[in-house]
């Protein structure tokens, strides 16, 4: 499977995305690239393939695949083995990676087959947020965290945070809908020692039709589904018609997951804020009986798009536990699960009960 290493035309150096400028940028030389230059340099073989790295030469991928026609269809499926087109060296990853750096020379690697066919993205956010607003991000989020391990927060740890495009599924679709029922307007008044209550009736009929863009759902099993959408909404005005380019400097996971794992859940989703949207428009009745509703979804559509996530791990060394940080690459929003440190917190209960008993014994004592 090919692997692809974007090249400085300037210098020969490896071309990543910088999120600041949005342009593409050569760390050796500095040459800064918009993407309409990369475009028309991309031909000029600056994207170099390597359509040997599937594998060792011994013919063998993985532990159990065979050499052969029969070896070289699994490895197209499953490889995990490639090799760096800038020094040949192997670079190692999950059956879901799709772009990586090669750990011999630091090159940005994308592995072009993982994104061909079905599996080529439609659009692609590109980060906003780089690496060095992340990690201010990160820093800033865990100064309210009193009780955290400060190994998490230690040059190693923040060294770990990776930037990531996740797959994610985005659906769009039309919903016609139309509610009927009757509405009913009470008043009330005192005159005297009598009460007065007056009931108008009304026939209630609404009906309209919503444009619904880009419901998204993460498309990645092994992606913590928690922090996977908790880093969610992403502004959808930013999508960019996906290119290869944008990949350059980061890490990039390929989809796992069909949108017809999906597809009950998110239409009832939309069937659901449609009827909502129409009730709430009714009006403002005493009460409102609802004797008809109904929603139609048309012209629905799944787009997939490869959106930018900042991710941190920490395994906690005693219970083997992972925790994680997420921060959104386009906004800065931040999810995250942390540890806690036993030691901060018998120190916090010793600073909390110690004062006290000593308050109740000296009260005992002269008591």
């Amino acid at each position: 499977m090919a692997t692809i290493s974007i090249k400085c035309p300037n210098c020969g150096g490896g071309l990543q995305f910088d999120p600041a400028s949005q342009d593409y940028q050569c760390e050796y030389c500095l040459s800064h690239f918009t993407q309409e230059e990369l475009e028309k340099i991309a031909p000029e073989a600056k994207l170099e393939e390597d359509a040997k790295g599937q594998g060792p030469e011994d013919g063998r991928g993985r532990a159990g695949e065979e050499a052969g026609p029969a070896g070289q269809a699994q490895r197209a499926e499953n490889a995990v083995i490639y090799t760096c087109p800038s020094c040949g060296a192997e670079i190692v990853t999950d059956e879901t990676t799709a772009a990586s750096f090669c750990f011999y020379c630091h090159n940005p690697v994308i592995l072009q087959g993982r994104l061909q066919g079905n599996y080529h993205p439609d659009y692609v956010i590109p980060f906003a947020v780089d690496r060095e607003k992340a990690t201010e991000i990160f820093l800033n989020w865990l100064k309210k965290k009193r009780y955290v391990p400060s190994d998490f927060a230690s040059p190693e740890q923040i060294e770990k945070l990776t930037g990531v495009y996740f797959p994610y599924w985005l659906y769009s679709c039309k919903v016609d809908g139309r509610l009927e029922g009757e509405g009913t307007q009470l008043r009330t008044w005192q005159r005297g020692n009598m009460q007065y209550t007056e009931t108008q009736k009304y026939d209630v009929s609404r009906s309209g039709a919503m444009d619904i863009g880009h419901v998204t759902r993460n498309a990645l099993k092994k992606a913590d589904k928690k922090l996977a959408e908790g880093v969610m909404p992403y502004d959808t005005k930013a999508l960019k018609p996906f290119s290869m380019g944008f990949l350059s400097g980061f890490f990039a996971e390929k989809r796992d997951m069909e949108q017809q794992e999906f597809a009950s859940e998110v239409e009832q989703e939309v069937r659901e804020f449609a009827a909502d949207s129409l009730r709430n428009s009714v009006g403002n009745y005493t009460s409102v009986n609802i004797r008809r509703q109904d929603t139609q979804v048309k012209n629905p559509r799944w787009e997939y798009a490869l959106l930018p996530v900042w991710t941190l791990t920490y395994k906690d060394s005693k219970t083997g536990k992972i925790y994680y940080f997420a921060c959104n690459g386009q906004s800065g929003k931040v999810c995250g699960q942390l540890p806690v440190d036993p030691k901060k917190l018998w120190i916090l209960f010793a600073q909390i009960f110690v004062p006290l008993l000593a308050v109740f014994l000296a009260a005992g004592w002269f008591l």
